[in-house]
């Protein structure tokens, strides 16, 4: 009997070490919030330009708590394509999207089995979720059994059949393909701010009917929208259900996120795209019209996010991540949309130094603006010009929670925690940068070469068939790679590899 309960005892004590052990690892593993601004440009902020004329001083004071990169890009210079290689560290031209992005009721473009960030932090015990715009597709439900892409190829837009399609949705069912099924336990957002239907989605299910119909003739595709609608209160929104998935508070009994877990948060903001519609209080707030308006709107939802942190006691163990899916299209707002460039006349330049806006090849429409926080990890007021990719958040992130990634994963990302914790390592991290624009057009960048060239050179594997074209110069690409041979070589490796 003495052996017995001597023997129970022993294995209630090996029990508590166990549980306390596992309780310290999930403890130790710091929780992330990745913040994706929408069309924000590498000049946009002040911390990047001193011509800036947007006042975003959360932005510059992140800066200074943290990293600020100076090389850095998005995977593609347009939307959907860059916030899938985001998500799986891949570059989206390896799928049959080749050049654009999803339109109005296309399907998902993340594969059902595909490994992302969502899920390998779950599977680390992770929390996760993604509030703001999704834009990767998801699997409408219809009357008939109908689906969208059984008579339109994904990213091909075609406005006779997407208007009859969306005759047949059934927007009272469940929507299947979203983020819930994409690695995330919770979902709210607007999923893409031009695009029907212009409703709220909350994990897979619309919070209010779209029965009435929007025109389009201002700032969006025409389609579907719910009563009420109000473009200047997405933002706001996103905001507030950001803070209270920060904070853990309950919402209608409920709470977004189990306390005792680390989270991840994706947060991919609906600003400063069009529509340009910032909120009453932010007018007037900058120098550069409505769009400038827009990104200081930005500016105070990183604020928020930070003060959230910061008051909830989870700052310190927090990893913020701050950046753009692609360049600016410089557009200035009026009609809550204006003319590419346009914002030029107010004397301000989204793209700074550099040559090109959105979807564009040049660096205007893909070097972003990229900032990490660590406290504690991340030397304050550090820059880096290590040469990065959207796609390395995947390999990162999987450094940071000591994740080995499978091999058919993250084939394209690269760790970055070397440089973002100061490490020594031997630069450059990446062996190159493959830039695709909006059009399908492509560029390599291999270390100091941007590389050529006006001709067509055959590029191989997923991109063949798109031209590939000469780079301008830059603060850190001062020579080009002028022969065609070299690129061929050069084009293989990457595209093939």
């Amino acid at each position: 009997m003495v052996s017995f309960n001597r023997y129970f005892a022993l294995c209630l004590i090996l029990g508590f070490l166990f549980i306390i052990q596992g309780t310290t690892a999930l403890a130790a593993k710091p929780n992330i919030v990745l913040i994706l601004a929408d069309d924000l440009g590498y000049g946009d902020l002040g911390c990047y330009s001193a011509e800036s004329k947007i006042p975003t001083p959360n932005l510059d004071n992140l800066a200074n708590q943290g990293m600020r990169f100076t090389d850095a890009h998005s995977p593609c210079a347009v939307c959907s394509p860059t916030r899938y290689g985001i998500l799986t560290g891949r570059y989206s031209w390896r799928t049959e999207l080749k050049r654009g992005v999803l339109w109005p009721w296309d399907e998902p473009l993340i594969e059902e089995d595909r490994l992302t960030i969502g899920k390998m932090l779950q599977e680390e015990g992770y929390d996760t979720a993604c509030i703001g715009k999704w834009h990767l597709g998801w699997i409408w439900p219809t009357t008939d059994g109908t689906r969208y892409n059984s008579k339109n190829p994904i990213g091909a837009y075609n406005a006779g059949w997407s208007q009859e399609f969306e005759k047949k949705i059934d927007f009272t069912r469940r929507i299947r393909g979203g983020p819930t099924e994409r690695g995330f336990d919770y979902y709210f957002g607007d999923d893409v701010p031009n695009f029907p239907p212009y409703a709220f989605i909350e994990n897979d299910r619309l919070l209010a009917q779209p029965t009435a119909y929007y025109s389009g003739e201002r700032f969006s595709r025409p389609g579907p929208i719910a009563e009420g609608w109000a473009m200047a209160q997405v933002m706001p929104k996103l905001c507030e259900r950001s803070v209270e998935y920060i904070l853990g508070e309950p919402r209608e009994g409920k709470f977004h996120r189990d306390p005792n877990k680390p989270f991840f948060l994706y947060l991919p903001l609906t600003a400063p795209h069009t529509p340009i519609a910032p909120a009453a209080q932010f007018r007037g707030k900058s120098e550069a019209g409505l769009y400038g308006d827009y990104v200081n709107e930005v500016d105070w939802l990183v604020g928020k996010v930070m003060k959230a942190l910061r008051e909830s006691g989870q700052a310190e163990n927090t990893l913020l991540i701050f950046t753009s899916d692609n360049g600016s299209p410089a557009r200035d707002g009026s009609n809550m949309n204006g003319e590419p460039r346009s914002v030029l006349e107010t004397g301000h330049n989204p793209s700074y130094i550099f040559r090109g806006i959105k979807a564009d090849i040049w660096e205007g429409g893909h070097r972003v603006p990229f900032i990490a926080r660590w406290p504690g990890k991340i030397k304050e007021g550090a820059t880096s010009d290590e040469t990065i990719c959207g796609v390395d958040f995947m390999r990162t992130l999987a450094a940071v929670v000591n994740r080995e990634l499978p091999d058919d994963s993250a084939e394209d990302s690269y760790n970055l925690l070397p440089a973002l914790l100061g490490e020594d390592y031997e630069p450059p991290i990446r062996e190159a940068v493959v830039h695709h624009s909006g059009g399908g057009m492509f560029a390599i960048r291999q270390g100091t070469n941007g590389n050529s060239s006006s001709e067509k050179a055959p590029v191989v594997g997923a991109a063949r068939g798109r031209r590939a074209i000469r780079l301008s110069n830059s603060m850190t690409c001062k020579r080009t790679l002028a022969n065609p041979r070299t690129f061929r070589r050069r084009s293989r490796s990457v595209f093939n590899g």
